[in-house]
């Protein structure tokens, strides 16, 4: 094991650096504000995306086991990795200019990722802007057990990518302060058990199976998969987001631009490019990532890389806050 190995997560005792940076850069640069708005052109690929991918599982119903898991591998993770991004443009509320819309669109854009996991992360990913890197708050970071299970070998990380989906979930008991049950989710829920059971009577096991390994690539052990490496992943000590300027952009709308969609959370993800070019001196000096798949073999590979290679921080949170702060984000 190498010296410089992490064996425990770095720790902050300042606040996140996010709003700080955004009060800096809407102060020099006011001119950003008009890049903030709803883009309901969104809605046009959430549908676009989830009958691509219901039609590639009807044609691939009766493939061979290869044929499905190619496919699924090299356009599949793709196309869910791209419902992945719009749900969260959804739980930001950058579609339509009604929270309960966006709600409900994000759900039709879970569709073909299997999970019931589109209201989950409406709920823990704005916790996760407030309070980023607090354990008790952000489900974005991994558990102590989590880290220490998974270790820094080459194979118990590649193990974790593939089964991140399933580490995710396990991540929520942890946070006791946020309420998990509410009848989004119940509904959420319902709609994904209809999903898989309809998949499997109208098309078949080889059809749930292109859907399943399309879901657990586009999250995990595939170059779309190392965007939750690049996002937080401490690659440099003194800097805990990061983002990626790549080509794959192109087909991910944008999200590898994290440090900008941090500070100006407002901004939908077609003019997200725009807030980086209004204001390079914020960004120009900050490390970045320029592919995916370099970083996905570097996260692998590089024994200095692991789950604890994470910024931590205290917050007090009471559940009455965590509430008021979900309510007030979803009605923005």
């Amino acid at each position: 094991m190498s010296s410089s190995t992490p064996l425990a997560f770095s720790r902050s005792e300042s606040r996140e650096p996010h709003l700080e940076r955004a009060r800096k850069l809407l102060a020099a640069h006011p001119d950003v504000k008009a890049l903030c708005g709803h883009a309901p052109i969104s809605a046009v690929f959430v549908l676009g995306l989830v009958a691509g991918q219901f039609a590639l599982a009807w044609l691939l119903r009766d493939s061979p086991w290869w044929a499905v898991l190619a496919t699924a591998w090299l356009v599949g993770a793709f196309l869910c990795h791209g419902l992945w991004v719009l749900i969260h443009e959804c739980t930001h509320n950058l579609v339509f200019n009604r929270p309960r819309a966006d709600a409900t669109l994000q759900m039709v854009a879970n569709f073909p990722i299997l999970f019931p996991a589109a209201i989950s992360f409406r709920k823990y990913h704005l916790l996760h802007h407030r309070y980023q890197g607090d354990p008790e708050m952000d489900a974005d970071l991994a558990a102590p057990f989590e880290a220490k299970f998974v270790g820094n070998s080459a194979l118990g990380k590649a193990f974790w990518l593939l089964n991140f989906w399933a580490f995710q979930a396990l991540r929520v008991p942890r946070l006791k302060k946020v309420p998990f049950f509410d009848g989004w989710y119940v509904a959420n829920l319902l709609l994904q058990v209809g999903v898989v059971v309809g998949t499997v009577v109208f098309m078949g096991w080889g059809a749930l199976a292109y859907l399943f390994l399309s879901s657990i690539f586009s999250i995990g052990l595939h170059p779309v998969g190392a965007r939750w490496i690049q996002e937080h992943y401490l690659v440099h000590p003194e800097q805990e987001t990061y983002s990626y300027y790549g080509p794959l952009n192109r087909v991910a709308f944008n999200v590898g631009y994290h440090n900008e969609h941090h500070d100006v959370m407002r901004v939908p993800w077609m003019r997200l490019p725009k807030v980086r070019a209004l204001a390079p001196e914020f960004y120009e000096n900050l490390v970045s990532h320029r592919s995916w798949t370099g970083l996905l073999l570097r996260f692998i590979f590089d024994p200095k890389l692991s789950l604890y290679s994470r910024m931590t921080r205290s917050g007090s949170v009471t559940v009455k806050e965590v509430v008021e702060t979900s309510r007030m984000e979803s009605a923005a």
